[in-house]
């Protein structure tokens, strides 16, 4: 774990090389690049600058309940230039899963909200009905807030049938400041196990490594070359750690200072966005 900013004097050469190397950003959003609906002042003058220098960045997320268009347009109501290609998500990270290891899927029975199925639609696949006769190849279980009773129960049949069965995130809630819980992806997928004893044969989102891999062979870039930047030590460092990728943890989120040190398992701990983006640019000047 490297402590940058104001948890370490100096930056060493070592520190130097690996920042040097780095060409592209994987972006955690909430916490890292805005808190909850606000961007942080920070944020788009630290990416123009990275960006000048040929610096990229993409935006990963976990919550698989919009469709990426959705993302953008969020983004771009916060300031964001975003393009399609710059949004990474589970149901994205998904189906690129699907498509090359298992080609022959075509037909899918889908926890998931209307917005993440329609994206799997335009991606060629078919999104199968409530009902025994309209058989899938397979099985998907993700974040849905337009959760059906019955096809919670269908969706245990199709596990209990040994389909192939495929999860979008491992999140058990949903962050929220209301006054509730928001029973996230890795809440069904314990439903579905107590009621059918199986568990996904894939977890898919963070901290699995499948979305840093795509950024990875979309851009054409090493691991190394990659930094995955976030607020969350389990799901974004953690990634990070298995894809091989520099790991920077954000303090402006989740995270506390005390709790970074404890883990250790941080390539770099910096401040916020902005202290990275100085220390990257500082780093191709020596």
């Amino acid at each position: 774990m490297e402590m940058t900013g104001n948890y370490n004097k100096t930056l060493t050469p070592e520190q130097r090389e690996k920042l040097r190397q780095i060409k592209h950003l994987a972006l955690d959003m909430d916490g890292t690049i805005y808190m909850e609906n606000n961007i942080f002042p920070f944020t788009i003058p630290t990416l123009d600058a990275l960006k000048a220098d040929g610096v990229g960045h993409s935006f990963l997320t976990n919550n698989p309940t919009k469709s990426v268009g959705d993302y953008v347009a969020k983004l771009a109501k916060m300031g964001i230039d975003c393009a399609f290609e710059d949004m990474y998500t589970t149901p994205i990270a998904t189906i690129d899963y699907i498509k090359k290891a298992y080609p022959e899927v075509k037909r899918l029975f889908m926890l998931g909200t209307p917005s993440m199925r329609e994206q799997f639609v335009q991606a060629g696949f078919v999104s199968c009905e409530d009902d025994p006769a309209d058989r899938p190849d397979m099985l998907i279980v993700a974040f849905d807030t337009t959760l059906v009773y019955s096809r919670l129960c269908r969706a245990a049949w199709w596990a209990k049938q040994g389909l192939p069965y495929i999860a979008t995130n491992p999140d058990w809630v949903c962050p929220t400041d209301a006054e509730t819980i928001l029973v996230d992806c890795g809440s069904l997928q314990k439903c579905i196990e107590a009621a059918t004893g199986r568990k996904p044969d894939k977890v898919m989102g963070k901290p699995d490594p499948t979305m840093l891999d795509g950024i990875r062979d979309r851009h054409g870039l090493k691991p190394e070359e990659i930094a995955m930047v976030g607020d969350r030590i389990y799901t974004d460092i953690e990634m990070g750690r298995r894809a091989g990728a520099v790991s920077v943890l954000v303090l402006s989120g989740e995270t506390t200072l005390e709790t970074a040190l404890e883990a250790g398992t941080a390539d770099f701990i910096v401040r916020d966005l902005k202290e990275l983006g100085d220390l990257i640019l500082e780093s191709r000047k020596a």
